[in-house]
């Protein structure tokens, strides 16, 4: 069990770890928890949309995606053009003790491939997860936003992300409350 509490405590790190990209935005920002917990949302509503899939498999690839930064800290992708991690490593630090590791890493491994359909679904909702804060920074005025949308929306490679994010991008991001002030 000490192995186990040891896991849940790094995973806790990661609400205190913020993603640095939002540094160069210079707007906005979240920490890899934060992140995590949309981008499961994000997969948790793909699974209902594609039922033929393992719902379990792709929530848990977005869970586990960014569970090595605990270890790593969170590189942007000026950083990673310098800095080069060692993800495994640190999957296999934080997993190697655990009756249940081999699964972690196998599924961190597969999203990191992007070779299976929940993967490239996941790999999506990650870049998602990022669209849904640009389009309500660029909604609250933060012009700077848009410049990268074009960025992230040439990362999707599924046609539901494809999809999702055409329609983010055509929605108000504080429609779905303001609706209920409308009149009909």
């Amino acid at each position: 069990m000490k192995d186990i509490v040891n896991l849940l405590f790094e995973a806790r790190k990661l609400k205190h770890i913020r993603r640095s990209g939002y540094d160069f935005l210079e707007a906005g920002g979240e920490t890899v928890a934060e992140h995590s917990f949309m981008t499961a949302f994000i997969a948790f509503v793909m699974a209902r949309i594609h039922p033929e899939l393992s719902a379990e498999r792709l929530t848990a690839l977005c869970l586990l995606h960014d569970l090595p930064e605990a270890r790593i800290g969170d590189l942007n992708y000026v950083q990673k053009f310098y800095v080069q991690a060692d993800e495994e490593k640190a999957m296999l630090d934080s997993t190697e003790h655990l009756p249940f590791g081999g699964i972690m890493r196998d599924l961190v491994d597969e999203f990191n491939r992007g070779e299976t359909m929940e993967a490239k679904l996941a790999r999506d909702a990650d870049q998602l997860s990022l669209l849904l804060d640009l389009k309500a920074l660029k909604d609250a005025g933060h012009l700077p936003a848009d410049k990268w949308v074009p960025h992230v929306v040439e990362r999707l490679i599924t046609e539901t992300g494809k999809a999702l994010s055409k329609t983010i991008l055509q929605t108000d991001s504080d429609a779905w409350w303001l609706s209920k002030f409308s009149h009909k």
